[in-house]
């Protein structure tokens, strides 16, 4: 079966040149080849396009119509080839980010806004939540996402490592004693992630790889790291949370590391993530590269 589209532009250039052998000369076609190609659209739609003589070539009623039509879908054609290759040389479209509130307020932002300079035919939309959300069912083009990386569908690039801090306020630690090992924080007040894969309502871990859970409770979780250090400053208990959110209350001495017989998880990093596909499209791709190479350079809580 010969390609229609093929058949319509071999169409619309003997309309335009107004000969068979013009047309095969513009497509490396033999005249009988574009021959077949006319016969096969006339076969298709069960008409005569052209009237064809020794001398001249003219379009019938149903051909005018048909080459009308053609040249408008070839053109819709190569506008939007032109717009995707045009893609591909210049980055442009609108990126859909999804990453965490308090590590994007703090340390992400000022990124953005440096990479809307250098590609400002990239609109972004930015969604602020910790919770780790479906790109492919809720649409997102990429994802900053804090942990460890396990087996998963999407696809992933390490952006740097993610050091975590237990710590607590002096007050607390002056009325509740300050813990040495990691089972006595079962007999503290923990402040609780809800939205933790490394720690969470009930349980943290501890360890180069995580291998030691340590289950825990306390009066006050939330879905946000933020609220959790705002809570240990004002002495309600010993937060677990990533050091970049801490810099500057460790420097002030708000809040004390804890230095318990087992060390933190070692293992959790900033990963950017997107769905799985063998084409990564250019805003996708760009924005990743900068990142990768921001980070490459130093992580900007350092």
């Amino acid at each position: 079966m010969l390609d229609r589209i093929t058949s319509m532009q071999i169409f619309v250039k003997v309309v335009h040149t107004g000969s068979f052998s013009a047309a095969g000369r513009a497509f490396h076609l033999s005249p009988t080849m574009v021959t077949k190609h006319i016969n096969a659209l006339e076969q298709r739609l069960n008409c005569t396009l052209l009237h064809r003589t020794t001398r001249k070539i003219s379009l019938t009623e149903a051909g005018t119509l048909f080459y009308q039509g053609c040249d408008k879908i070839l053109s819709d054609i190569d506008i939007i080839e032109q717009t995707i290759t045009a893609q591909h040389i210049n980055p442009k479209g609108h990126l859909k980010i999804n990453a965490p509130l308090s590590l994007t307020l703090q340390h992400f932002s000022p990124l953005l806004i440096e990479f809307y300079k250098q590609y400002p035919d990239i609109t972004i939309e930015l969604g602020l939540n910790d919770r780790i959300v479906d790109l492919v069912e809720e649409g997102w083009d990429l994802s900053l996402r804090i942990g460890k990386m396990v087996s998963s569908t999407l696809k992933a690039r390490k952006l740097a490592p993610i050091e975590f801090i237990l710590c607590a306020s002096a007050d607390y630690l002056e009325r509740h004693g300050k813990p040495t090992q990691i089972q006595e924080l079962s007999e503290h007040q923990c402040l609780l992630y809800s939205l933790g894969t490394l720690m969470n309502r009930s349980y943290w871990k501890f360890g180069k790889n995580g291998e030691h859970n340590i289950h825990v409770h306390g009066s006050f979780t939330a879905n946000n790291g933020e609220m959790l250090k705002n809570a240990a400053i004002m002495g309600q208990g010993i937060a677990y949370l990533p050091k970049f959110l801490l810099t500057q209350e460790l420097a002030d001495k708000q809040l004390i590391p804890l230095d318990l017989d087992h060390p933190t998880i070692q293992d959790a990093a900033l990963y950017i993530m997107y769905p799985p596909s063998d084409y990564v499209p250019l805003k996708s791709r760009v924005m990743i590269d900068y990142l990768v190479e921001q980070f490459s350079k130093k992580a900007p809580w350092d």
